[in-house]
């Protein structure tokens, strides 16, 4: 492999947190546990959230009711990104990028260990 590719980790965010925002945090705190081993490997990790959540502190009340912000910029980024790491868990909204990302022929990596390393240019 020569392109370093654009990595998007899905697993769960607010699955299983019943709201609690210590257990959402420890969920995010998972997903950015992977970002740097992706890197090492020398790719580019991205996590959903990072874009979502700027997204939903800039919009009013009812525009951030209209729809699901998260599952709408997972959505948009799957059209940019490369291959999926799929982190264990339940999560519905882990499940449909991964759903997507097979619709649009990407590899699913299921574990670190799968991702190969891309091939540093000089």
């Amino acid at each position: 492999m020569n392109t370093p590719l654009l990595i998007l980790v899905a697993g769960p965010y607010r699955s299983g947190t019943g709201g609690a925002p210590e257990l959402i945090a420890r969920n995010l705190a998972r997903l950015e546990e992977a970002a740097a081993p992706i890197h090492r490997l020398g790719h580019v990790p991205m996590i959903g959230e990072w874009v979502a959540l700027p997204i939903l502190r800039g919009l009013d009340e009812r525009e951030a009711a209209d729809g699901d912000v998260m599952y709408e910029t997972a959505g948009r980024l799957l059209q940019h990104c490369d291959a999926v790491l799929r982190l264990p868990g339940a999560s519905a909204g882990a499940d449909k990028d991964v759903e997507i990302a097979l619709q649009r022929g990407l590899p699913v990596y299921r574990s670190l260990d799968e991702i190969p390393a891309a091939v540093r240019v000089a």
